[in-house]
């Protein structure tokens, strides 16, 4: 197939070769492939303001020469590499970069437990320190991966919950779902419906701030949870509070706020529940630790160290100074400079109380993870990993050395979005994190598994490639920076396996080729949505069942699409109508919506899993929007089809080979509202909306445990072939 080309830059901001072959060298690419035959040239700009974030000089042409040389004699001389991984399996052979090494070259390897050995074969897991000496005199170092060849496979299939943490209410909650409601939901989930796992948004560290960002997606640091998910009844010095008062008060409070969500159809102010939660956890601090308690709250500072110092800090001097770290004192703004470490010391009880408040943070995710599997759940919790952080946050102020300055994270232009995204996270250093041995990736992973039966991944590409948008500058002139997957993957599994916990992927939309093989290859499960699930290579029709893969989570929808109900009634069209975010007209977007889910409900009613009087609905014809169908049938006729046909769905996912298979806990009571709405800001209410039912009143905890439409529901889920 010839070759075409497209989007190339303007003659006058095309790189030159020495500029493009620099960039090579350094993980930054010249172009990309968005398909086979199309190629996509990075311009000048792009190339030289992402070389400067990586601290190449390229001003000039000379610069870029000189640049050029010393990385080529670099890569030339050196011995090893700053990162090397070494699979630890029966057929898995030494990393090439010692094969590679100087006949007589000796090795001293020192372990991550302290022993030495002088061959890489028969390590065990672990980060270790690898120095070659070659004859000539040369040494090399590097950090030494060993790594088991693949994660464990899923024994069996199991199928779970998928919720938005903050929107399950209960009548304890203070004005937002909290840890104690998922202890709760898990509980319920494993011991009554068969549940296997409950997967919940990420619970990082927010920016603090009025109003806080409230996307969980955009987090202060993704080391450490947010202790506005705290249950604060649950803490046990808090029956020890003695200003009775004061707790009365508090309680009030609470109570004003879970009834202005439950009864009064109010947003979650997740501002105002965290003024109450902090006011409340101040009581909480000034209780005396009983002895185990202190030591256990001790080891906890041990094991987090200088992270969690920095971390704490961070918050103290975000309370004094705000949230955007850029904006403070210029000594401040260096974690490690004197003026920081005075401020620490002038702090110290504000710097105490959030160390304390991510160690009971910590203590209440482990609780839930242990009350999942003691409920019978074969994985528990899974906890979701953001992309980035906030470049105001606690982790770009203690980890500035290892994020690229200048440039954001997002996704170049595609058939959906042709202006490109801009997701305003500054990456991470490919460079920097390989000459660390992936020192605070380790770190972070280990944190989180600390308290997850599973990881979920956001943007799993990301272990390979990120789009860099160059600050100031529109998506459509970034370019694509490279990790070093095999790295980043093997330290994935190392600690995966180390806590007996399973990965999954989020791989949707464009994916570059061989990802998913690779993924796959070292046992971390990919993610299906079954509208995106048609034979794009073949007729384009809805894939069957069969040739599903099976290494996935499988799910009807996810928090950034439409609820299962609206897609088959045609309200997401209507919704994203009435906020303006249409392309094309209103008919045509409702005849291409209509003909999408007519195709699918066709091949349930063909497969025979639209079951009832509604099977009919299979023959293909289109559904039209929402009030045409209200005129066609009273509303029970309307509700009770409603719920054959999302019934229908969920049998389907289950005649895939899909290990996992995951029910979004809205579609469970018809909720029509999605929790995020991508492309809007003030227009929606993302990230602060309840659970709902089908006409919009808040659904709590309790209430879904006694939900009929719910329990039919996971029937399906128990019982498909009934």
């Amino acid at each position: 197939m010839t070759e075409r080309r497209s989007a190339e830059p303007p003659s006058e901001d095309a790189p030159s070769e020495a500029l493009s072959r620099l960039a090579e060298l350094h993980g930054v690419a010249p172009f990309y492939r968005p398909s086979p035959d199309v190629t996509v040239r990075a311009s000048a700009t792009a190339l030289t303001l992402a070389l400067t974030a990586l601290d190449v000089d390229v001003r000039t042409p000379e610069a870029v020469a000189r640049a050029l040389a010393a990385r080529e004699d670099v890569l030339r001389g050196r011995l090893l590499p700053p990162t090397l991984v070494c699979w630890s399996g029966p057929d898995t052979a030494p990393p090439a970069a010692v094969t590679g090494l100087p006949p007589g070259t000796r090795l001293r390897i020192e372990t991550e437990q302290g022993g030495t050995s002088e061959a890489v074969d028969g390590l065990p897991p672990g980060v270790h320190r690898l120095t070659a000496t070659a004859p000539d005199g040369r040494t090399g170092t590097a950090h030494l991966v060993v790594a088991p060849e693949r994660l464990p496979a899923t024994t069996g299939r199991t199928h779970g919950l998928l919720v938005q943490l903050y929107s399950l209410l209960s009548h304890r909650s203070w004005g937002m779902g909290d840890l104690g409601d998922l202890a709760e939901l898990a509980d319920w989930a494993g011991r009554t419906l068969g549940s296997g796992f409950v997967q919940v948004n990420p619970l990082h560290a927010a920016v603090p701030g009025a109003p806080t960002d409230p996307s969980p997606y955009r987090p202060s640091s993704r080391r450490f949870p947010d202790p506005a998910h705290l249950r604060v009844e649950d803490i046990p010095e808090y029956a020890l509070v003695e200003d009775g008062e004061r707790v009365r008060d508090l309680l009030e409070r609470a109570g004003r706020l879970r009834e202005a969500v439950l009864e009064k159809d109010e947003l979650i102010d997740r501002d105002a529940v965290w003024e109450l939660k902090r006011d409340a956890l101040r009581l909480v601090a000034e209780v005396p630790l009983a002895p185990e308690r202190h030591a256990s709250y001790a080891a906890f500072l041990a094991e987090e160290g200088q992270a969690l110092e920095d971390h704490a800090t961070w918050c103290a001097l975000a309370e004094v100074h705000g949230s955007d770290w850029r904006g403070w004192p210029a000594d401040l703004r260096d974690p490690r400079s004197a003026g920081t470490a005075r401020a620490r010391e002038e702090l110290a009880d504000r710097v105490g109380f959030h160390s304390l408040l991510a160690w009971l943070t910590d203590a209440q995710l482990t609780a839930a993870q242990r009350t999942a599997r003691e409920a019978g759940m074969p994985v528990g919790i899974v906890h979701d990993l953001a992309v980035g952080v906030h470049p105001e946050g606690a982790d770009a102020w203690a980890q500035q050395e290892y994020f690229a300055a200048g440039m954001s994270v997002g996704a170049p232009p595609d058939a959906f979005n042709a202006r490109g995204q801009d997701w305003g996270l500054p990456p991470w250093r490919p460079d920097r994190l390989a000459e660390s041995g992936y020192t605070p990736y380790r770190r972070l992973l280990k944190a989180l598994f600390r308290y997850a039966g599973a990881l979920r991944i956001d943007h799993v590409m990301g272990l390979f490639r990120l789009w860099w948008v160059p600050q100031g500058h529109p998506p459509t002139e970034g370019t694509y920076v490279r990790y070093d997957a095999e790295a980043m993957l093997a330290i994935l599994v190392l600690e995966a396996s180390r806590a007996g916990a399973l990965v999954i992927g989020e791989d949707l939309g464009t994916v570059e080729p061989g990802v998913r093989e690779a993924l796959r290859a070292r046992g971390v499960l990919g993610t299906s949505v079954l509208w995106f699930e048609r034979d794009w290579e073949g007729d384009g029709r809805p894939l069957a069942p069969e040739d599903w893969r099976s290494d996935c989570l499988a799910t009807a929808t996810t928090h950034d699409l439409p609820s299962t109900a609206a897609r088959l009634t045609g309200e997401h069209v209507e919704l994203r109508h009435r906020l303006d975010l249409l392309t094309r007209s209103l008919a045509e977007e409702r005849a291409e919506a209509a003909a999408d889910t007519g195709e699918w409900l066709a091949l349930l009613a063909r497969l025979g899993l639209l079951r009832g009087d509604w099977a009919a609905r299979g023959d293909g014809a289109a559904q039209g929007d929402g009030a045409a169908r209200e005129d066609g049938a009273a509303q029970e006729d309307a509700t009770a089809r409603e719920e054959a046909e999302i019934q229908a769905v969920h049998r389907f996912l289950l005649r895939t080979p899909a290990r996992m298979v995951g029910l979004w806990l809205p579609d469970t009571v018809g909720d029509r509202r999605p929790q995020n709405l991508p492309g809007t800001w003030d227009q929606y209410p993302n990230w602060r909306l309840p659970i709902a039912d089908a006409d919009g009143r808040p659904v709590t905890l309790e209430d879904l445990m006694t939900s009929p439409r719910l329990h039919a529901l996971l029937e399906v889920l128990r019982h498909p072939d009934a």
